[in-house]
Order: C-alpha cells, then structure tokens, then sequence
C-alpha cells in the first residue's frame, strides 16, 4: 500500500475515480483506460474510500483493498491508487474535491463515475455543489445508459453538458460541465464478486 500521496504539478489534469473497490475489478481498469484516451488525462487516481456512506455494509480493511488494486493495476503508471481520502479525514465526495483542490493548486480534477452513480447522484451529500466544483465524465454501464440521462441531476445540469465528441476539452472547462461517454461495457460488479464469493 502507498504511504504517500500522490506526485501533481500545475497543469496535470487528474481524472479521480472514487469507490470502495471492494474489490476492485477489471471494470475499474477499463474505465480508467478509456478516460485516459477519451479525455486526454495526465493521470487517473482511484480513491479508495474508508467506506461508502450510501451503504451499510462496511468494506474490507483498506490495506486489503489497497493491495488488490495495487495488483489489478500491474505497473501501469498512469494509474495511481491512493488512500487519500484517509490521510484527509473526508468522508464525503464534496469534501475531498474542496480539499483536493486546496492542496493541489493548478491541477485540473475530472470526477469520473458510471452511469448507475449518476442515475442516484442526488442522493450524495451536496451533489451541486459537486458539479459545481469539478468537471465530471459519466461512463456507460449496462442497463444504466437511459437513465442516467433522465436522472434528477442530468436533467438539473442539462445546460451544462458537454456532446461526447468533444470530451477531450472537459478537463479544461470550467464548473459546472459534464459528459455521457458511450464505449464498449464490461459487466463486472464488486457486489457480484462478493455474491459469488471470490473475494
């Protein structure tokens, strides 16, 4: 497990993807690769979170989940697991952005998330003030593409959206902006892999 936060300069842009990663899964990596491409990104951390305050089951210990996604990774430089959140002491999205942003002045932040979090993003602690903070790159998932775009907040950003041909501008915008990206999907599901006992 890392014992450091990451290495950022003034001018990166890092796209951060947030989770339990409980455990992590090759769903996790394909998205991490695709806004890599897709957007452009000097880098892609994975926040792995002390737990997730939309569930009641708490994860594995973090030093576990650490390794896991240490191992799924293999070496690929452009993505970084970390436990930040930790090391801040935030528990909510909106707070680790504010801080983020605080200690990393002049790097541009892109929030990347799945449709299916999106579809329910109104329910996070001060959702708006998240779209208004970051950039945030939405990725299809199955059976999640639909409603993700009628969900409460795509309909309350709408104005904000920016067409997916021109994602490789959205780190570079300013708050409030978002994108749906389409790509090939991979099915994998943490909660599935618990289910069937594999972790």
């Amino acid at each position: 497990m890392t014992n450091r936060s990451p290495a950022a300069v003034a001018g990166m842009t890092i796209g951060l993807l947030g989770g339990s990663f409980d455990p992590p899964h090759e769903g996790h990596l394909h998205i991490s690769e695709v806004a890599l491409r897709r957007l452009g990104l000097s880098r892609v951390w994975w926040l792995v979170s002390p737990g997730n305050p939309l569930k009641t089951r708490g994860p594995a210990e973090i030093t576990r989940r650490m390794a896991a996604c240490e191992k799924l990774i293999d070496g690929r430089a452009a993505i970084e697991p970390t436990d930040l959140e930790t090391r801040l002491g935030t528990r909510y999205t909106a707070d680790t952005l504010r801080a983020l942003k605080r200690f990393y002045p002049g790097v541009r932040f892109v929030w990347l998330m799945g449709a299916d979090n999106l579809v329910e993003f109104h329910r996070w602690h001060q959702w708006i003030d998240i779209f208004g903070t970051v950039p945030i790159a939405v990725f299809a998932r199955p059976g999640h593409q639909v409603k993700a775009g009628l969900s409460i907040a795509a309909t309350r950003f709408a104005g904000s959206r920016l067409d997916a041909k021109r994602a490789g501008a959205l780190p570079f915008r300013d708050a409030p902006c978002w994108t749906l990206l389409s790509h090939p999907m991979r099915a994998h599901s943490s909660t599935a892999i618990r289910a069937r006992g594999e972790w």
